[in-house]
This record gives structure tokens, sequence and C-alpha cells, in this order.
């Protein structure tokens, strides 16, 4: 199987696998729409609070000369803020910075909804921390702050080298047996990289941890991180990528059609007309070049597959 190289991908997909056999094609596509309201969801955004981050703020600029264009983080995290509190069940998301201090303290912005996230003024943190080590930030959410919570998802922006890797790789695999176990709800930890001193190979680490064959309830494998960065962000429904599967239904029907204008063939016995996945997989006609997502109301989506 192969995957199509990020250019080629057509909104509102995240990612398409391709693979060929001698009388036809099997497609595979995530669709970047949120999946529907979870009872009980909740949110949390962690900025990196590390003396590195200081430069995105602005905060190397005397405060005489200091213009709003100074402070790339700011519109990063209102947007991130909004769209999560939007999601989250009680319409509030929890912000912190993290890496603070020696590097392992956090500084709890709050909590807020999507207009208060909208306007807020994101600054560098009281504190600026002389290390970046990630593991009290991640534990913040998933044991502290919301350890009962039935479905979680925290983002964390960083700009740099994360110092307690092992650990926190340490920690991953105790919540994925937790989870595989059922003594936890679903949880996804999501690593975005911000600036241009990013370690790509550590988010790579996280994203790729071998977790055995540890499952969740509806017979996924475990996987609790995904990586992304800012720059590569096309639409903020990229976070939600890994939170899908082929039984979360994101819209009640759809239609996927061939270049052919045959219908494609759902695996199974699924039919997108009964509700359309975040998860799409399918087989096509083997000369069939992309396939079109036609949605209720006419509007449709063509994806190249070659």
């Amino acid at each position: 199987m192969s995957q199509l190289d990020t250019s080629l991908i057509v909104p509102p997909f995240g990612e398409v696998d391709v693979f060929t056999e001698s009388d036809r094609l099997f497609v595979k596509a995530f669709i970047l729409l949120p999946p529907p309201q979870v009872e009980g969801a909740q949110t949390g955004l962690a900025i990196d609070g590390s003396n590195s981050m200081l430069p995105l703020y602005g905060a190397n600029v005397p405060p005489l000369f200091r213009r709003p264009e100074s402070n790339v983080v700011q519109p990063v995290a209102r947007m991130m803020a909004e769209y999560l509190a939007k999601f989250d069940a009680d319409g509030n998301t929890t912000v912190i910075h993290w890496a603070c201090g020696i590097g392992d303290s956090l500084e709890i912005i709050g909590d807020m909804n999507a207009e208060q996230a909208r306007s807020f003024k994101f600054a560098e943190p009281k504190s600026p921390g002389k290390g970046t080590r990630l593991l009290p930030a991640v534990r913040y959410f998933a044991d502290e702050k919301f350890r009962h919570a039935p479905w979680g998802i925290y983002v964390f922006l960083t700009d740099g080298i994360i110092e307690d890797l092992e650990q926190v790789k340490e920690y991953t695999l105790k919540v994925g047996r937790e989870l595989a176990e059922e003594k936890r709800g679903f949880i996804k930890f999501v690593l975005i990289g911000l600036g241009t001193a990013i370690d790509e190979d550590q988010m790579i680490e996280l994203d790729d941890l071998d977790y055995g064959d540890l499952k969740i309830p509806n017979g996924d494998a475990v996987d609790l991180w995904d990586h992304t960065t800012a720059a590569e962000m096309t639409s903020l429904d990229q976070i939600f990528k890994e939170c899908v599967s082929s039984q979360t239904i994101v819209l009640p029907s759809a239609q996927i059609i061939d270049s052919t204008g045959s219908p494609v063939q759902p695996i199974g016995d699924r039919s997108f007309a009964d509700g359309l996945p975040a998860l799409v997989e399918f087989w096509t006609a083997p000369e069939a070049t992309s396939f079109t997502l036609i949605l209720p109301d006419g509007t449709s989506f063509t994806q190249p597959l070659k």
C-alpha cells in the first residue's frame, strides 16, 4: 500500500492510501471532519513555556517596540483553543503552559470558551523553563484533571527537543494498557511543532510507538499519539485525524463514485448512503484515476489517485 504525497491531498481528505491488485484498487482515506459531539468529551491545550519559545512570543523585542505580529504563538493558540472549546462537552477547553521553571513545572492559564479564546492575550509564562520536559503536562491532563473523562483529546505545542522522551513513552504505554483493559476512557495526545527548530524525529518516534497487540474496545489498535507541524496544517480538523475509525460516522449519508462515474464498493456490508465514516475503505476499478465524495447537499470533492 502506498500513501499519496500530501501535495496531492484535497481537503477534506487528510491521508489517502492506495493498494493495487490485478483487477481493482483498494483505497483507504481519512475524512477530516470532526467526529460528532461526544458526551463528556474533554479537551486541553498545552503550550511550551521553555526559554526557547520566548522569541516566538516576541519577548526578545523591547516592550515599547512590540507589535502584535511579533507574537506568532498567539494566533496559533487562539485558533486551537477556540476550536477545542467548541468540541468540549462543557464548552470550555483547559489551557496551560508546560516546561516552566526548571523545565518540569506547569502554569495553569485556565479554562476558556470559544469566545474568550478568540481574543485572549497569550503571552509568555511568568517563569520560562530552563528545560523542556513533557511528561508533567501529559500527566496533568490524563491523570490529574481528566482522569475519569470518557473521551479526551489534548494538544501540545512545542518548538524544540523533548528532554524526557523515554519517560513519556513509558507512561504512554501504561496509559495504553489501561485503555485496552477498559480502565479509562478513550484518550488522544497530539503533538504540534511550532517554528523551525523542532525535532520531528522525536515526534515521529512518539507517533510510531509500538503498543504490541493492544486494542481499544472497538477493535482498533491502541495509538495514543499523533503529530504534525503548524506549517503543514491546512485544517484544524487534522487534530482529529487519528481519533476516528471506520465506526466513527461524521455525516448521515454520502456517495462516493470513481472517475468512471461508477459507485465504489465499500468494504464489508457498509453503504455510505447509511452513514459516512471518518475512515472510508473501498474497492474501485483499476483504471480509476480519482474518486469523488458527494455530500447530501450536492457539494463534491474529487481526490486524485495517481
